[in-house]
């Protein structure tokens, strides 16, 4: 369990509908069937005054970082609810892979559907008869073996990342599901950015979190130089 779970210190954005928070890899924001530590069991610093706990607005793997959406109250959770679903939210990932991709920019139009067996559990595949999944990538550098990707999911299918890189031959560095099965290095995945249109009148919510520790040598040595892009 990663140590800093200190939430309010790590609040991004807070208004009265919604609260981003950067969450720290390796920590799931549901519990699991055998229990354990989970996002939602350190939210109540994040009450700010009102009766009931934020409630998630989406999810995030357990081992992918970054800015994740909460909703303060019911009437919040509908309206971002509706935006999630109909594809309104912007989300910006950036990514290590093991191995680059060809060109400097494209997109992954793949569709995905879920499998599982006794032994291994579930995990996603490619499949034309699953649901449609969209991902569009830039190239921002490279470093022998490795690329750091810029990535841009038009839908929000599980595990879409992983699998589409994966099918592009550049399994995200550290993803023991979807690369090697020896990867020794944490899952160099992580939610860089979201743009919520939350408003009529008003600017989109814009939140950015901080690229994450085990990232910063990885994207420096594919020409990061410490800033936003």
């Amino acid at each position: 369990m990663p140590a800093d779970t200190d939430l309010l210190a790590r609040l991004l954005y807070r208004d009265g509908l919604v609260l981003v928070v950067d969450k720290p890899a390796g920590l799931p924001v549901h519990a699991g069937p055998k229990g354990g530590p989970n996002l939602e069991r350190f939210l109540e610093p994040l009450r700010f005054g009102l009766p009931d706990l934020p409630h998630l607005a989406h999810r995030l793997d357990r081992d992918t970082s970054g800015c994740l959406v909460l909703g303060r109250h019911k009437k919040a959770l509908r309206r971002l609810g509706r935006l999630f679903e109909a594809g309104r939210v912007e989300k910006t990932y950036w990514a290590v892979t093991a191995g680059r991709p060809e060109g400097e920019a494209g997109t992954i139009d793949l569709a995905l559907a879920k499998r599982s067996t006794a032994a291994r559990g579930w995990w996603m595949e490619p499949d034309p008869e699953g649901r449609r999944a969209v991902t569009d990538w830039r190239l921002l550098g490279a470093d022998g073996g490795l690329a750091f990707l810029e990535l841009r999911p038009r839908t929000g299918r599980t595990h879409q990342l992983r699998v589409h890189l994966a099918a592009l031959g550049c399994p995200i560095l550290g993803d023991r599901v979807y690369g090697p099965k020896d990867a020794d290095a944490p899952l160099h995945l992580h939610a860089r950015r979201i743009g919520l249109p939350l408003y009529e009148r008003r600017d989109p919510v814009d939140a950015t979190a901080p690229v994450p520790p085990h990232m910063t040598a990885a994207l420096a040595g594919c020409g990061w130089k410490g800033e936003g892009l």
